[in-house]
């Protein structure tokens, strides 16, 4: 069997049992065709450069606004052609540690979460013919083309508008625009697991955006066209105050992140950094965090985005109280 184009093409076409196995059981179930569009549109803008497909947020926003363009009437679970998509032979998983069965589509076992699906699924993948494909123009444009005539035919302009909006960065630009927000608790309780991801994943873009990718505590900066190395962090935790404003975060590498939410050190009114006594170190290769001591943060250039003094004084009194004698 030659995979080719034409092979692919038939494989994403509503062409019965040689082409994309969907659920019609109670009408066309769309899941599988919108998920592969979002894929392909990511390849597209270079969000996705190598065949490793992992629940993003960048994905799932993709999926739910062409979901909701299409005014489709149920509810979108980008679990299910997540998981299901492997029945279609040119999707697969690697599993993680303890779930390799998985990775035989013969397995019985369904795991259709996004909770469930990473902790048992470190990421999904193409056939590597087929990701070839998606990586060229031409051909990528062609099984675009065949997705959408054999599944959207009454609705080529709605996606091709859909897709030109990056969904998750127009809700990061909306945050920066915004300023954030404080959420109430009902309004929390009552977002699903794929808008909560996507919330967060906007709030954590916008604030390492608006402070240029860079550690406000070293200052390290490395980052490429998917991924950088800070993260946004939230102050006061959100599971407690549900505060998503830029306000309340700042840019932290992972080990000053992860020193931050155990109170490690903490930050003064003017900015400046308090480290725990306590703290033990050998650091042959880098900077002492110690050396740290007193140092000012590096801040956005624009300070409306400066970290409020409403935040910073919960976490110095809760550092305080860790570290009390």
């Amino acid at each position: 069997m030659i995979k080719d184009l034409n092979y692919y093409c038939q494989k994403f076409s509503d062409a019965g049992k040689k082409g994309l196995n969907v659920n019609r059981s109670k009408g066309v179930a769309p899941n599988k065709p919108i998920l592969l569009l979002s894929i392909i549109q990511l390849i597209e803008r270079g969000k996705i450069t190598r065949n490793r497909i992992y629940l993003t947020p960048e994905l799932i926003a993709t999926f739910l606004k062409l979901w909701s363009d299409l005014e489709i009437h149920r509810d979108p679970k980008i679990g299910l052609p997540f998981f299901h998509l492997r029945g279609d032979k040119f999707w697969h998983f690697k599993a993680n540690l303890g779930f390799e069965f998985l990775e035989n589509p013969k397995s019985k076992v369904k795991v259709r979460t996004i909770k469930t699906l990473k902790e048992a699924v470190d990421y999904a993948y193409f056939d590597p013919e087929l990701f070839t494909l998606l990586c060229e123009p031409t051909s990528r444009n062609q099984l675009t083309l065949t997705l959408i005539d054999s599944w959207f035919s009454d609705k080529p302009q709605q996606i091709r508008r859909s897709l030109s909006v990056d969904a998750l960065e127009d809700l990061e630009n909306q945050l920066i625009t915004s300023g954030g927000k404080v959420y109430q608790r009902q309004e929390i309780d009552t977002k699903d697991e794929q808008t909560i991801i996507i919330r967060d994943g906007a709030f954590r873009k916008a604030v390492t955006s608006v402070y240029g990718y860079r550690c406000a505590f070293c200052e390290l900066q490395v980052f490429n066209n998917q991924e950088n190395i800070v993260d946004g962090a939230h102050i006061k935790p959100f599971s407690q105050f549900y505060d998503d404003r830029i306000v309340n975060g700042l840019s932290l590498c992972k080990n000053h992140h992860w020193a931050f939410d155990r109170f490690w050190f903490t930050i003064n009114d003017d900015y400046t950094i308090e480290l725990a006594e306590t703290l033990h170190e050998d650091s042959p290769y880098s900077t002492p965090m110690s050396q740290f001591q007193g140092k000012r943060l590096w801040l956005p250039n624009n300070e409306r985005y400066h970290p409020s003094a409403e935040s910073l004084a919960w976490h110095r009194q809760s550092f305080l109280d860790k570290h009390a004698s």
